[in-house]
């Protein structure tokens, strides 16, 4: 099963027309997020069988709503985060595996939270919090050591990405990836 999102952003629609045709070659079933629900990718952090989802500029109650009925439906389960300053939740918060959490900004108070083990991540750094753990690795924005030092650190193998062309139009790698 693939949950096809409905992007928040009005220049973003079109991909979803291109996704549908290829995750439908790839899964047996396709969800989607319907208008007027919007939900991005990047306000969407699975850890295990849960997820956050965050509200923000471009996920919308709707969205969120829509998201955790298709999950239920499925035997997992999630909640919704309001978010106040980020442009994406996994803009300040990320999952990486064993209860590891990198976390910056407006998260670092938020109490559902706190059952993870919490890696801070400096402010002068906080881009450097949307990395993402895949197969065993953990792609790192290049160009943020004391983040590269903590994850390297917790014993995970690094993948420097050099997301600077990306990052001046306030895209990460949650933003670039496609995970299945």
């Amino acid at each position: 099963m693939a949950i096809l999102a409905n992007p928040g952003a009005p220049s973003r629609n079109g991909e979803k027309i291109h996704m549908l045709e290829i995750l439908e070659t790839l899964f047996n079933r396709v969800e989607r997020i319907e208008a007027p629900g919007s939900l991005d990718g990047g306000d969407v952090m699975m850890v295990d069988d849960y997820f956050y989802v965050g509200l923000s500029e471009r996920t919308k109650e709707e969205g969120a709503r829509q998201f955790i009925e298709i999950i239920r439906s499925y035997g997992y389960d999630g909640e919704v985060v309001k978010l106040k300053e980020m442009l994406h939740l996994k803009s300040g918060v990320n999952y990486l595996d064993k209860n590891n959490l990198l976390i910056s900004g407006e998260f670092l108070e938020d109490k559902r939270f706190g059952v993870f083990k919490r890696h801070q991540i400096p402010e002068a750094e906080s881009y450097g919090a949307n990395s993402l753990w895949i197969n065993g690795y953990v792609f790192v924005p290049k160009g943020y050591p004391l983040v590269k030092e903590m994850i390297e650190g917790l014993d995970y193998r690094i993948i420097e990405v050099d997301t600077s062309e990306y990052k001046k139009l306030d895209s990460g790698l949650s933003c670039l990836s496609l995970r299945f």
